[in-house]
């Protein structure tokens, strides 16, 4: 097989420059987890046939860690020597820009080895400061050949992405030694939902020029206090399996000036309905986070509010899916009265937030307006949750019957 063969030759030449790559072509370990078990016991016994990189594709993707390589110009020359055309996309390195700066400074995001008919789709991944690795989108530039492969065909590059990091394991497919990741399933879990967005330094700029920060004692102490109950909650939800979301003025802060508002007075995070459970309450408080306020049942307007260090709070809403939009709720404790916030349908994408590599909306600026509206940019330090939000509906009174259920304030 010509893709055998090709395969065969890029791990040669990977391992005559001592570059370890590893295997993350989502066709290729998807057959290899379905043989999992197999493949681990298996001796290093020649194979009967070509099960694995032989099956019909145009390209196979592999993955290699920045840290672990660095001598890109022998790569090259080798390549050239054994038949290889090769491709580099290159592209700003994120981890270079913050409030201070906007580096520009060039990384390798990319590379793509072609031999014959088939090609090898390399990607580099970076690890950023929430403990996660990255990859950065392939973007060709004006002079680069646009049928160098048939790119619109790659599973990696159309968005940046984020991944855990994953142990690797040694293993032989198809007579070839190859690294891939320890569990290839979870690997293969988080590809369909990995996209990532860059928190927006330009425009935070441009915010802060307008507004400028505050830096007071006060606000400094209060984003320490945010960020530390904010990475006690992502470790408390992650260890659920429960997914989050940066909700109402934490996702603001983020979109609007990649930080914490200082005025806020608490951190907000959304969770589907579908993904509750019983668990979340006992293991805040185990946390060292005592629930403040219990809004709504599970069927409808949930929400909960646990008690931070000192004054700060953490809300979370959670979040009811209909036809064509999704809803969270809100109760008003003296008087029973019910509201409803509505938002457009949105998905989930990664950000890095505060060193912690954590969910927002993709469509970030459709649940700002919806929340905020059309003025979000402009800050508002006197908010009402009743009547000052963008989506807010009046929806009903709780049954004074069920108010021992639905308003528990601790």
């Amino acid at each position: 097989s010509v893709k055998q063969h090709v395969v065969k030759k890029f791990l040669g030449l990977m391992s005559s420059q001592n570059v370890p790559v590893y295997l993350i072509d989502p066709l290729v370990l998807g057959l290899i987890d379905k043989d999992i078990e197999q493949i681990r016991s298996t001796s290093d016994g020649p194979s009967p046939e070509c099960k694995y990189f032989c099956s019909p594709r145009d390209f196979t993707t592999f993955a290699l860690l920045d840290k672990t390589w660095k001598h890109e110009v022998d790569l090259f020359r080798t390549a050239e020597k054994m038949g290889f055309q090769w491709l580099r996309i290159l592209h700003k390195d994120p981890r270079l820009d913050g409030m201070d700066d906007l580096s520009g400074t060039e990384i390798p995001l990319h590379y793509i080895f072609k031999l014959a008919s088939h090609a090898i789709h390399l990607v580099i991944f970076y690890e950023r400061s929430g403990h996660y690795l990255w990859h950065g989108p392939l973007r060709l530039k004006q002079h680069m050949d646009r049928k160098f492969v048939p790119f619109q065909k790659l599973h990696f590059g159309r968005y940046p992405g984020a991944y855990e990091k994953s142990e690797l394991l040694s293993v032989s497919i198809d007579d070839l030694k190859v690294q891939i990741p320890r569990n290839p399933s979870s690997f293969l879990e988080e590809i369909p939902h990995s996209r990532f967005l860059e928190c927006r330094y330009r425009e935070a700029r441009a915010f802060f020029q307008l507004y400028p920060d505050d830096t007071s004692l006060d606000a400094v102490e209060f984003r320490r206090k945010a960020k530390s109950l904010l990475h006690l909650a992502a470790v408390t939800l992650n260890n659920l399996g429960v997914k989050f979301w940066l909700s109402s003025g934490t996702c603001l802060g983020w979109y609007r000036q990649c930080s914490i508002i200082p005025y806020s007075k608490d951190v907000d995070l959304g969770i589907f309905i579908r993904d509750y459970k019983a668990d979340i309450i006992p293991a805040f408080q185990k946390a060292g986070l005592p629930l403040k306020h219990k809004f709504g049942k599970v069927e409808d307007s949930l929400e909960l509010s646990f008690q931070g260090d000192g004054d700060i709070k953490l809300d979370i809403f959670f979040f009811y899916e209909e036809d064509d939009h999704i809803w969270n709720g809100g109760t008003q404790a003296k008087s029973g009265k019910k509201f409803k916030y509505l938002f457009p349908k949105f998905t989930l994408c990664w950000t890095e937030f505060v060193e912690l590599k954590v969910h927002v909306p993709c469509e970030t600026l459709q649940y700002v307006e919806a929340n905020y509206g059309p003025e979000w940019r402009v800050p508002v330090k006197m908010w009402d949750w009743k009547s000052s939000p963008s989506n807010v509906q009046d929806n009903g009174v709780w049954p004074v019957e069920e108010w021992d259920e639905v308003i528990q304030i601790f």
